[in-house]
């Protein structure tokens, strides 16, 4: 067993996991990733399907890591390296972002000292490492110090909570080198009609009813379908290597994602995470949806019930609700994306593992 290693258990947005500065993680600072995973794998308790020996909750959501360091840049405050530690693997990923554990960026550099807290609001530049986009997050802070009740609320968490206003800059193309990676807005791939796209989140879009499915399946009916997840799987791999992101078999990018008419927003989403279905919708992965929605020409346009003549607020439905998503686009281009997150600490102390 190590000795205690600092952290802050917290959550953002709709997910949760443990905040690290660099410096503390063995291996962080230094840029030994082999330490470093072993170090979040014994923290976390993976692989097991329950993480019981350690702090994961054994589900993807609750089994996050964001390592926070400060910044030289002229241009940013701090950075922000995001790893996906694997439940049921011993895998510990640094490929996508994750704008749900961002939320509780700006706050833990606050109360870390990274960034000095302002009274009332106190902007956070956050460079996130695995892109290299950056994204503006603005913390409540009365008085010089972090507020975490407030009267936001987002679908997903129970409760409200201060809210926390998270601007995403040129996250067009981030991961894949371009926001259509395929140069196409519509392809068809083993027969099935498809949208690749990265605006902060390499996303593959499926029309529901093309795979026999009303897009309305309960999280639980989809991960019991083994055929479903099969299909999905084989698609997955061939979208990948289109997407510029080689060989994804281990790999939590891209993000499959089933689209069907909405009830109430512009369009109503079941995600894969690769294999679990997202309770709700990652923020990044809403901000690619959003984006084909306004976007003519791809399989989400087709579906999506909103107005490209404007710069909406667009409601992505989800499992657990509707994510709002404010886009600025112009000639096609994606210009600006932000969302509404709230997060709240839940544990400041040591891990041991």
């Amino acid at each position: 067993m190590s000795e205690g290693v600092r952290c802050m258990w917290m959550r953002g947005g709709t997910s949760k996991g443990g905040y690290f500065l660099a410096e503390d993680v063995p291996g962080g600072s230094a840029g030994d990733s082999a330490l470093r995973d072993a170090f979040l794998l014994r923290a976390f308790g993976s692989p097991d399907p329950r993480q019981i020996d350690g702090m994961g909750g054994g589900d993807p959501l609750t089994s996050k890591v964001a390592m926070v360091s400060g910044s030289d840049r002229p241009d940013v405050d701090v950075e922000y390296l995001f790893l996906q530690v694997f439940v049921d693997r011993a895998v510990v990923s640094d490929a996508q972002n994750c704008g749900n554990i961002l939320a509780g960026v700006g706050p833990f550099a606050i109360e870390r000292g990274l960034v000095a807290a302002r009274d009332g609001v106190t902007p956070v530049s956050v460079l996130m490492v695995n892109s290299g986009q950056i994204a503006d997050v603005m913390v409540d802070t009365p008085g010089g110090v972090v507020r975490y009740d407030g009267e936001a609320q987002i679908d997903g968490v129970p409760g409200t909570a201060a809210p926390i206003s998270v601007a995403f800059r040129d996250t067009a193309g981030a991961s894949c080198g371009a926001l259509f990676p395929s140069g196409n807005t519509c392809d068809v791939v083993d027969g099935v009609p498809v949208t690749m796209i990265d605006a902060g989140m390499p996303c593959v879009l499926i029309g529901a009813v093309g795979l026999g499915l009303s897009g309305s399946e309960d999280p639980e009916v989809l991960e019991a379908d083994t055929a479903l997840k099969t299909r999905l799987e084989s698609l997955r791999l061939a979208c990948g290597e289109m997407m510029n992101l080689g060989d994804v078999t281990n790999s939590s990018v891209p993000k499959m994602t089933l689209i069907s008419p909405a009830i109430s927003g512009a369009i109503s989403t079941r995600s894969f995470i690769p294999h679990r279905v997202h309770k709700g919708i990652g923020v990044l992965a809403a901000v690619s949806v959003a984006t084909a929605c306004v976007t003519p020409g791809t399989v989400a346009h087709e579906i999506a019930k909103c107005d490209t003549k404007d710069s909406p607020t667009l409601g992505i439905e989800h499992p657990t609700g509707i994510t709002a998503v404010k886009i600025t686009h112009e000639g096609g281009k994606l210009q600006h994306a932000a969302i509404l997150r709230t997060a709240r600490k839940l544990m400041d102390g040591e891990i041991f593992a």
